[in-house]
This record gives C-alpha cells, sequence and structure tokens, in this order.
C-alpha cells in the first residue's frame, strides 16, 4: 500500500513539474538577472526614461532639419479641414477629395462639405445594419463569432471609402453651411456610448421577439435613434437655399437645392462605379480581388472590395492621377515613426534600436501579420516628388486634424516610408491600367468581417 501510495505522489510530482516546465523557475530567473549587465550607457538609458517619453530619447538626431518641401508634381486645392476628436477621417477625406474638384470646376474661392449630414445618416445607416445584422443572426448563439463581433462594436464614427459613395448616392450632399458641424460631431465619444448602449439593448429585445414583430420593432428602435441624433447633431435638410461665388467673390447665382440635387449640379459622379480601391497587403496574394463580408456603411450598400497589388504598381496608379491633378483617397498607418511637429513620417526620425541596444527586424509582411501595423487614418494625397532620374523621393497628403497641424496642415512621407506603411488608394478608374482592371472580373476572395486588418480607419 505504501508503495502505490509513493507511486501516486511522484506521479503527482511529476504532473506539477511537466505543468510548470513553461514557467520562469528560479534557474531561469537568476540566468536572466545575471544576463543583464547594467552597464554604464544602460543605466545612463534607465535614468532618461524615468522622466523623458520613449519617442522624445529616440529622436534621431541627425534627422532633425525639415525635410525639401518642393514637389515635382502637386494637385491644386483649397483650405484644411478638421476632424476635431472625432472617428471620421475616411469621411473628410473623401469628401476632401470631392471638393478640390468642386473648387477647381467650378472656379470657387473655397468650399467645404458639410461632414455632419453625412455624419448623421452615417450613424443612422450603422444603426439599421447593425439591428438588421442581429436579426438576420438572431437564432446564433450569443457567442457565435459573428454575434460576438456585432455586440463588441454595435456602432463607431470609422469606416471607409465605400461609406462616402453608398451615402452621398443615396443621401446626396450639401455644403457646410446648410448643416455646420455642433459640439456632439466634432466631439462623438459620449454620443457613440449612449448609441451603442442603446443598440445592445435592442439587440436583447430583437433576438427574443417574435419573428412577425421584427420589422415593425426595428422601425420603432430606429425612430428613437433619430431622435437621439437630431439632438446630437441637428436636422439634416432636405431643402436648402445656397448661393455660389467665383474666385473674385463675386455673386455668381442662388439657389434653392435639394442634398441630391446639389451634389448633381456640382459633382455629379457616379461614386459607386468610377472608383477602384487598391490595397498593399504582403500578407495576401498579388494579383487577386478581396471582399470583406459585412465591411460596409449600409446595409443595401456595397462590402468593401480591393484589388491586391505590389507597392510599385500602387505608386504607379497614384502618380498617374497626381499628374492630371486629381487628389486620392489614401489610407497608411499613421502612427508610425511620425514627427508630428514637422509634419514628416520617415523611418528615420526615431532610432528605437540604438536607444534600446536591440533590433527591431520584422518586415512589412510579418508586421501585418503579427498584428504590429496596420491601417489606420486616411488623408488625401495630394502630391508626389520625382527626381530627374525618375525615382519617387516623397509623397504629401492632406489631413484633417487642422491647419496648425503637420506641415501647414499636410503630412510629408518619404518614399521609403510610403513603401512600408502605406495600405490603400482608391482612384478613378482611368488611371488605372487595363491589367488591373481585368482583374475585378475574378470572384472575390471572401475574409471575414473580424479581421484586423480591415478595422474602420479613424
Amino acid at each position: 500500500m505504501k508503495k502505490i501510495l509513493f507511486a501516486i505522489c511522484l506521479l503527482a510530482s511529476a504532473t506539477v513539474v511537466a505543468q510548470n516546465s513553461g514557467g520562469i523557475d528560479a534557474a531561469m530567473m537568476e540566468s536572466i538577472r545575471t544576463g543583464y549587465k547594467g552597464s554604464a550607457a544602460e543605466r545612463a538609458v534607465k535614468n532618461a526614461l524615468a522622466t523623458t517619453s520613449i519617442s522624445t530619447l529616440a529622436t534621431n538626431g541627425d534627422n532633425l532639419a525639415m525635410c525639401d518641401t518642393h514637389f515635382s508634381h502637386q494637385v491644386k486645392t483649397k483650405g484644411i479641414t478638421d476632424q476635431r476628436s472625432s472617428g471620421r477621417c475616411w469621411l473628410f477625406t473623401g469628401l476632401n477629395v470631392l471638393r478640390a474638384k468642386m473648387i477647381t470646376k467650378h472656379e470657387l474661392k473655397e468650399f467645404e462639405f458639410s461632414q455632419n449630414y453625412l455624419s448623421f445618416y452615417d450613424l443612422l445607416e450603422k444603426s439599421n445594419l447593425f439591428l438588421q445584422g442581429i436579426i438576420d443572426t438572431r437564432n446564433l448563439p450569443l457567442d457565435d463569432r459573428k454575434v460576438e463581433w456585432l455586440l463588441k462594436s454595435p456602432i463607431g464614427d470609422g469606416g471607409q471609402f465605400t461609406g462616402v459613395s453608398n451615402l452621398i448616392t443615396k443621401y446626396g450632399a450639401v455644403p457646410k453651411s446648410a448643416m455646420p458641424e455642433t459640439y456632439q460631431s466634432n466631439n462623438t465619444r459620449d454620443m457613440r456610448m449612449i448609441l451603442s448602449l442603446k443598440l445592445r439593448e435592442y439587440a436583447l429585445t430583437l433576438r427574443s421577439a417574435k419573428k412577425a414583430e421584427l420589422q415593425s420593432l426595428k422601425t420603432t428602435m430606429l425612430t428613437e435613434i433619430y431622435g437621439i441624433l437630431v439632438k446630437c447633431l441637428g436636422v439634416p435638410p432636405t431643402e436648402f437655399e445656397w448661393s455660389r461665388y467665383n474666385s473674385k467673390d463675386e455673386l455668381v447665382s442662388t439657389k434653392v437645392y435639394t442634398p441630391k440635387s446639389f451634389y448633381e449640379e456640382f459633382v455629379g459622379e457616379d461614386l459607386e462605379s468610377n472608383y477602384v480601391m487598391i490595397m498593399n497587403d504582403p500578407t495576401r496574394e498579388y494579383g487577386k480581388v478581396y471582399e470583406i463580408d459585412y465591411d460596409r456603411h449600409v446595409y443595401d450598400g456595397e462590402n468593401w472590395l480591393y484589388i491586391n497589388l505590389p507597392i510599385e504598381r500602387v505608386k504607379e496608379i497614384a502618380i498617374a492621377s497626381i499628374k492630371d491633378n486629381t487628389a486620392m483617397y489614401f489610407s497608411c498607418d499613421v502612427g508610425k515613426f511620425f514627427d508630428r511637429k514637422k509634419g514628416v513620417l520617415d523611418i528615420a526620425n526615431l532610432d528605437y534600436e540604438s536607444l534600446f541596444d536591440t533590433t527591431l527586424p520584422m518586415d512589412k509582411r510579418q508586421r501585418v501579420s503579427t498584428f504590429a501595423s496596420g491601417s489606420s487614418h486616411a488623408m488625401t494625397l495630394i502630391a508626389v516628388d520625382i527626381d530627374n532620374n525618375g525615382k519617387t523621393t516623397k509623397w504629401m497628403v492632406e489631413n484633417s486634424w487642422g491647419p496648425t497641424s503637420g506641415y501647414k496642415g499636410n503630412v510629408i512621407m518619404t518614399d521609403e516610408w510610403f513603401n512600408e506603411y502605406m495600405f490603400r488608394l482608391v482612384a478613378e478608374r482611368k488611371y488605372v491600367p487595363a491589367d488591373v482592371l481585368k482583374m475585378l472580373d475574378q470572384k472575390p476572395v471572401l475574409l471575414p468581417a473580424w479581421d484586423p486588418m480591415f478595422a474602420p480607419e479613424e
């Protein structure tokens, strides 16, 4: 009997050792401690980090000077917009592309579309998208991946270009004077919190309701959401008067418009068929078309669809558009190696490796694969600098963080940074080569909505 108990104890002891074999034991801890030498240079860095930010100490002293701001090719634009404390970069960027065209086409001194007008309908449509998604998945368990994804993020003010095209096609557009910004449109956090809380509450109601009641319940819910949006953002105009002045401040006309008639007269583009989204995602096969399931702003609108291309093909399209004075929707991982004061994105801005005496060798594919990088912010691509040998050296985007941010409201990026952290571009079809357009004939590869590479741009 004693032998049996002894064997059981040995087995239990072996099991504990096996379970703990992946932990940090005393011997490993001692090896770790003695492995750190704590040289004078390391102590100096430790002392500096105790009172100073990493980004300040990692600043590359050899790269402090402002880069050359000359660009060989630049789109003509006027004015810088400001999204304030909101996640609407995608909307500001899309409207800035159209604004530049409108100013040039109609010889306006200045102009800005109402972002608040489209924000209102964006949030209403996203509410419907969520509620209908709950209805469509009501027979799935709460821990189903799609249901869980819906409930984790019922609504937000981030997005991407298909939101611009679907919303304008459905609701038109208005000048900023017809529906100006409010405190809540500029500061969206609290409004998003209230909307998310209501939508989650509604989700539970819809999941337990009878099938015959669902659409009636959804209409009632959306009516309450509409009321919240009116209180926060104002009432979207269905008709308004607008006076057009030319570049010399001379009155050209005063007319009454609807949002759709205004858009048709002053822009008139078919946004849903005239633009192509291009992406540089080295984790997926190039030359293929991809569709993101459930990634849209309008339930009856378009899923996000893109062609994946090598970076040199992306540049080819961007250069063709800029040379023809046409700005583009552009998105990237803006937080990486950013000198905000100068408004310059350059991998030479920060030297983390010297500061921590380490290496950071991952390439773009590896960073995306391990969630170390991804597209986070949309801006308007307006300039490229090409040297005498035909090589691109730098690019410039118009940002939506106000005129005092960065370089006169713009951001300059080196070509090397562009290669590593640029992800998306939306260009007119006429600038996309025929062989690339032919790729759209493919059946798209469907990717899940929760793929982190396709988080909304803010």
